[in-house]
């Protein structure tokens, strides 16, 4: 790796993410598969939890979903309002969306029954099947500029920061967002580790922001000297100004990674998550994502879209641990 390079590639690592794109019916889908993982960790893996069969249900009042948090409140509402309307006139019902107070608990709304459907990271996805939720991916959101279902996760430091390459984070104060994010702590953490550098040992400060927007926060306030996010979030920033290019670059981006799906749960009529596909697939432009990204629509997914992030969890032991910030 040189010493130059202000932005590394997983493609410069022994393993990389490639997207081999699917055609259910006239919608393009996204399947993800991992080429040649050589990350050299202690395995234990186990099999890929799956969802059980659905059970008959009647349909619900209203639907739920739970939302996990990425900006302050009072803008993520307003985010939420324009699509809980749209939804509401393609079901024919109520629909309410329940903004979790940090990741483990968007799960934890599925798992009591709070919650009937989710905005969800990947790894919280796991997560809930590994807590015996009968969820399924329905949808995930089609990048606005990239026309592709996928992101790139991201490493920022300062403009004027020292640090030029990932090895350079050893005896630094990094920023995560949270154990369940897969931009904001997977993803960057396989790349530190596929260097042989463990956060808890090599850095001189592990924070969790807890939401990517809080994360942002601690370097704009320079109570770190590096945040883990993805490119979409980072470009909403410097739009606002929080973070500009004058005050911040990119030191490492990630090859391409599949957007955070819209779950249900499998417990809901048939014809009700037939409908929500057709709700979802007509969302008008301009509606945004809620997980904060810019989108064009969104596209069908399903389960084996995600494998590979999974695969991810199991090379790096995660599967047995959830979220813990």
């Amino acid at each position: 790796m040189s010493a130059t390079k202000s932005v590394t590639s997983y493609t410069s690592l022994p393993w990389a993410i490639a997207f081999i794109p699917r055609l259910p019916r006239d919608r393009p889908a996204l399947r993800v598969a991992l080429l040649g993982l050589t990350i050299a960790l202690a395995s234990g893996c186990t099999q890929t939890p799956t969802a059980q069969a659905p059970t008959s249900s009647s349909k619900p009042a209203a639907l739920r979903i739970s939302v996990q948090p990425t900006k302050d409140k009072t803008e993520q509402e307003r985010m939420i309002a324009p699509l809980e309307a749209h939804l509401e006139k393609v079901l024919g019902q109520q629909v309410d969306f329940l903004v979790a107070k940090d990741y483990k608990e968007s799960v934890d709304m599925l798992v009591d029954g709070r919650t009937n459907a989710a905005y969800a990271g990947v790894v919280s996805y796991f997560e809930a099947l590994e807590r015996g939720v009968k969820v399924e991916p329905l949808v995930a959101p089609i990048d606005k500029y990239t026309a592709r279902p996928w992101y790139r996760s991201c490493i920022i430091v300062a403009a004027n920061s020292p640090i030029k390459t990932l090895s350079d984070l050893k005896g630094k104060r990094v920023a995560f967002v949270n154990r369940s994010s897969t931009s904001g702590y997977l993803m960057p953490l396989a790349a530190l580790k596929q260097l042989k550098i463990d956060p808890d040992r090599d850095f001189a400060q592990v924070m969790f922001g807890g939401t990517h927007a809080q994360t942002e926060a601690l370097l704009g306030a320079n109570q770190v000297d590096a945040i883990a996010t993805n490119l979409a979030t980072y470009s909403e920033w410097k739009k606002l100004g929080k973070l500009t290019a004058q005050d911040s670059k990119v030191l490492w981006e990630s090859s391409p990674v599949p957007h955070a799906p819209v779950l249900v749960s499998q417990d809901l009529p048939p014809e009700l998550i037939e409908k929500l596909k057709e709700a979802f697939l007509t969302t008008p432009p301009g509606i945004q994502d809620l997980m904060g990204a810019e989108t064009a629509g969104y596209t069908l997914v399903d389960g084996e879209d995600y494998e590979s992030i999974q695969q991810l969890r199991l090379q790096l032991n995660f599967a047995e641990k959830g979220s813990t910030q």
